[in-house]
């Protein structure tokens, strides 16, 4: 079974959101992602000062198994991309709840997270 921590909301496209205040949330792809991806090999992340729309396309993952999008779980500005593991992909797939997030986001409608699932909510929907 995989790793679903209690306290973070889910897209259905496997990304995880976890709010650092009101205002800020982090983001990063689930265990369940990374897993069914593989070895991750190469990452795409968004520049600071990019504004996302909800569910719009922020990057890409590649792994040894496939290329797939990232999408932003919610409307906001990106302040912070987590650089380091740009060079250090296998940190993804090792800790993607903590060290392995992709980006940082000034939320711009705090709303948008009624649109996301709790960690009971995700667990069903992978079931």
């Amino acid at each position: 079974m995989y790793k679903v921590p209690e306290g973070l909301k889910y897209s259905r496209s496997h990304e995880w959101v976890r709010l650092e205040d009101s205002s800020i949330a982090v983001v990063g792809i689930t265990d369940h992602a990374q897993a069914e991806l593989g070895d991750i090999v190469y990452l795409n992340l968004p520049e600071p000062g990019r504004m996302l729309q909800y569910d719009e396309q922020f990057g890409e993952v590649e792994s040894v198994k496939a290329v797939s999008e990232l999408y932003t779980p919610l409307t906001g500005e990106v302040i912070e991309s987590n650089n380091p593991i740009l060079d250090n992909t296998e940190i993804v797939n090792e800790d993607p709840y903590i060290k392995g997030w992709l980006i940082k986001l000034r939320i711009a409608d705090p709303k948008e997270l009624e649109n996301l699932m709790d960690a009971n909510g995700y667990i069903r929907m992978l079931e």
